[in-house]
């Protein structure tokens, strides 16, 4: 554990000496909500509009809201695990200047070297993500806050849960890595790719069928879905105290995806918590192991 610790002090100062790397990291989430709110603000306005029965009215407060809160949920939802793969790029780096060689000559455990990468980049990414957490919960104030005090707690838990499967999955990932090169082809993949797949850019209810039947395997759905319901969750309370009723607030949140169905069978908030968590610990567990198998090899 103390040369865990050592390798991890070691990788968290390497990733913050690196100052170019480090206000990339934390600038990209900014430059995130300010886009998000330009261009994609009026598209969800619209999408909302049109889920609301002739002759029902909203507050513009409740509107903004829950705009907001959806802008909120799809930044995060791609920062999380986008973020993670640029924190990762050490493990790649080791390879490429011997380091990594150097240090499995002495008497470092395989596995105490990849968790080590993985908690140091877990450590980066979480204090990124928390940044623009805090960002966007000050964006929400401004167009209108309903976000209860269990909502912003459970916020930070799928902020938390969703670092920790970007991180597990960018360690993965990142492992089969060897030159500059690839980690900017996978990067690029990664940022222009996940938003779609997680449902962030354009919810999953308006993929086709099929599509959605697989996109609801993969993890970062369920984590995307969880911070639909928590940044979102308020705004929807707030209309039906408006009289908006519950059947027309339920196709909404049909709608953007704060409920997803597997093969038409609801998935209960709880069961995402389980996929997610689960997730994480099967990509570690298949990234510590082939970094031994690896070594063995050799």
């Amino acid at each position: 554990m103390k040369t865990m610790g050592i390798l991890i002090r070691r990788n968290v100062k390497l990733f913050f000496k690196d100052k170019g790397l480090f206000f990339t990291s934390l600038i990209t989430p900014m430059i995130l909500l300010v886009l998000y709110a330009t261009f994609l603000g009026n598209v969800y306005r619209d999408s909302f509009f049109m889920s609301i029965p002739e002759g029902m009215t909203v507050s513009d407060q409740a509107m903004e809201g829950m705009v907001a809160g959806q802008l909120f949920s799809s930044l995060l939802a791609v920062c999380c695990v986008t973020v993670a793969f640029c924190s990762n790029m050490l493990m790649v780096q080791d390879k490429m200047t011997g380091a990594r060689k150097d240090m499995l000559i002495t008497p470092v455990k395989p596995s105490a070297l990849a968790l080590s990468y993985y908690v140091s980049t877990l450590i980066s990414t979480l204090l990124i993500c928390v940044v623009a957490t805090l960002m966007c919960m000050l964006y929400v104030a401004t167009q209108g806050w309903f976000l209860s005090a269990l909502d912003v707690g459970l916020i930070f838990v799928d902020v938390l849960l969703l670092v920790m499967f970007g991180t597990a999955l960018s360690s993965l990932v990142n492992f089969f890595l060897s030159s500059q090169g690839q980690i900017s082809a996978v990067g690029t993949i990664v940022s222009s790719g996940y938003g779609f797949l997680c449902g962030a850019y354009m919810p999953i209810s308006q993929f086709p069928e099929g599509l959605q039947k697989v996109i609801a395997f993969l993890p970062g759905t369920y984590g995307t879905s969880l911070l639909r319901r928590h940044t979102m969750r308020g705004s929807f309370l707030a209309m039906e105290k408006e009289g908006i009723p519950s059947s027309v607030i339920k196709v909404m949140e049909d709608v953007v995806d704060c409920n997803l169905y597997f093969y038409d069978k609801p998935v209960e908030e709880w069961t995402m918590f389980v996929i997610l968590g689960g997730s994480v610990v099967f990509l570690i567990g298949v990234y510590v192991l082939i970094h031994m198998l690896s070594q063995k090899r050799k």
